[in-house]
């Protein structure tokens, strides 16, 4: 297994990364025990762009104060971060019996895709297990916990919780409400115009920030558009990192079913999944079923998904969407949807990178447009707000109180 994070995810995900300096170790337990479990945090990271709708997950086996083997999740459906571990050290020729194991999330307790780990931990007779948090599934959580604690194994938990839920941020709002968790993404002048006045917005932001973007593509299951960015960029909406990576699933709320037959996004939907989301009163319309035969037989996928005020209903597809495992969703559409989609309470996290451009214009469009909010008590207010440079952008990022 390669064990090396990422360079640029340091910049990336800059509020949720975990940063890993060997040092000496620690004498004090307590010290201990949140050196190894950041370690077993930092080489989770290792998984991203690979588990979902899975989380990350790092594992650590320690004796006498050394690391001798350790483990990560590395895809869905593969062999979870312990029986990773379990088989570096099988690999390595070392002994685990009585060793100390770091488990970023609880050892799961039951059969999925693979056995439990909570058995595996129990048959390698491990001596203790230190776990940064319990798994947030309602209906299995504590269960892993207490099956090892039967075995008369000592278990420790809460050791750097914190930074565990913020890694698996998206992880953990799919899997307590079934819905994605959902990063709003806009780049912007100084003066908040997306464009300028004659509608150019190619390119507002720097090179830097646009590369940032595919690793957003890479992190995020699927990627969700309007039908509005469709129609005027053309856009693929695929992830081009170098080396490769994970393509997200391409969305578009596409309520009449505007999307022309000759775009990329349908001329490619045999090569990247592609789910078109439109309103039920299109369904029957006997005008359309030809173009919606000419979509499907291009490989796209359509959702049938009923309307709000003339709209899709946002918070429907959300569930929809969750139901076909889709957990994290990077949304790139533009203003008016941007608005739509904070109006309809879908968005969980916000990132906004800005340019040191001034475009200026009455007529040039804002960073979030429709009909805007008529209250200040009715604005959508952010929280853990920070800042962080990127090329020469910076990037706002916070979340959704």
């Amino acid at each position: 297994m390669q064990f090396t994070v990422q360079e640029m995810e340091s910049q990336v995900f800059a509020d949720t990364y975990i940063p890993w300096e060997a040092q000496e170790v620690p004498e004090g337990e307590e010290e201990r025990d949140r050196y190894f479990m950041r370690y077993a945090l930092h080489i989770a990271q290792c998984g991203r762009g690979g588990v979902n709708p899975n989380p990350l997950v790092g594992a650590v086996i320690v004796r006498d104060g050394k690391i001798i083997a350790r483990g990560y999740h590395e895809r869905c459906g593969e062999g979870h971060a312990e029986v990773n571990a379990f088989r570096d050290a099988a690999e390595r020729g070392v002994d685990v019996k009585g060793a100390d194991m770091y488990v970023t999330l609880e050892p799961c307790s039951h059969y999925g895709k693979t056995p439990p780990c909570a058995d595996r931990i129990v048959k390698e007779k491990i001596g203790r297990v230190i776990v940064a948090m319990k798994d947030p599934n309602p209906q299995v959580a504590g269960r892993g916990l207490k099956r090892i604690r039967q075995a008369g194994i000592s278990v420790k938990t809460g050791v750097l919780e914190e930074e565990a839920r913020k890694l698996n941020e998206v992880f953990l709002k799919y899997i307590t409400t079934k819905e994605p968790f959902v990063c709003l993404k806009m780049a912007m002048s100084l003066d908040g115009k997306i464009a300028t006045r004659t509608g150019k917005s190619q390119w507002i932001s720097c090179e830097m920030s646009r590369k940032q973007v595919h690793y957003l593509r890479n992190h995020y299951l699927g990627i969700l558009v309007g039908i509005g960015t469709v129609l005027a960029d053309d856009p693929m909406l695929n992830c081009r990192l170098e080396g490769g990576g994970r393509h997200p699933v391409r969305i578009v709320a596409d309520s009449r079913l505007r999307i022309p037959t000759e775009c990329r996004l349908v001329r490619t939907a045999k090569e990247y999944r592609t789910v078109l989301a439109a309103s039920e009163a299109v369904k029957e319309a006997e005008e359309m079923q030809q173009k919606i035969e000419a979509l499907e037989n291009a490989g796209a996928e359509i959702l049938w998904i009923p309307e709000r005020e003339g709209h899709i209903d946002l918070k429907r597809l959300m569930k929809v969407l969750g139901g076909m495992g889709i957990d994290g969703i990077l949304l790139e559409g533009g203003s008016d949807f941007a608005f739509a989609a904070l109006k309809a309470g879908i968005v969980d996290k916000v990132r906004i990178y800005i340019a040191p451009k001034i475009l200026g214009g009455a007529q040039a469009k804002g960073c979030i447009g429709g009909e805007g909010f008529a209250e200040l008590s009715e604005a959508v207010n952010l929280k853990d707000m920070k800042a962080y440079a990127c090329g020469k952008d910076v990037y706002l990022e916070g979340l959704v109180e």
